[in-house]
């Protein structure tokens, strides 16, 4: 699996190399392999929100957007969008670093890409704490 990250926002410095990383972790840990790439794309609110009326009919921004684009085994494509400004609020709310933010929005999406769903609240509570078992590999 090739995991290649873009930054579309003016802010620098974000922890590529660390996401990279992390997502190898639970694709491995999660027995999901593939000859195909995961793309982390950073954007911003006004990005994020175009994306979520495109495609999901939901006209607001959210931190977080995850999309297959092709579902072959031998070459299984998705596209893991991140907002940059939501995170900084959230990470402003959640008292932690923007990296980590970043990171765990990122792990958030490849959970999502290898079968996790956050659609009740004990697949949520499941979902933060794989992220959180990730975030602290």
């Amino acid at each position: 699996m090739i995991i290649e990250v873009y930054n579309s926002t003016e802010t620098e410095r974000l922890p590529k190399k660390k996401i990279t990383s992390d997502l190898k972790g639970v694709y491995e840990s999660e027995k999901f392999s593939s000859g195909g790439i995961t793309r982390v794309i950073f954007v911003d609110d006004m990005e994020i929100h175009r994306l979520n009326v495109e495609y999901l009919n939901h006209d607001y921004p959210t931190d977080v957007i995850t999309f297959v684009i092709n579902e072959e085994v031998d070459d299984f494509d998705a596209e893991i969008y991140i907002s940059i400004d939501t995170a900084k609020k959230q990470a402003e709310e959640y008292k932690v670093s923007l990296h980590n933010e970043v990171r765990r929005l990122a792990i958030h999406g490849a959970l999502h890409l290898v079968g996790y769903d956050d659609s009740t609240d004990e697949f949520r509570s499941r979902m933060q704490t794989k992220e959180n078992y990730y975030l602290e590999r």
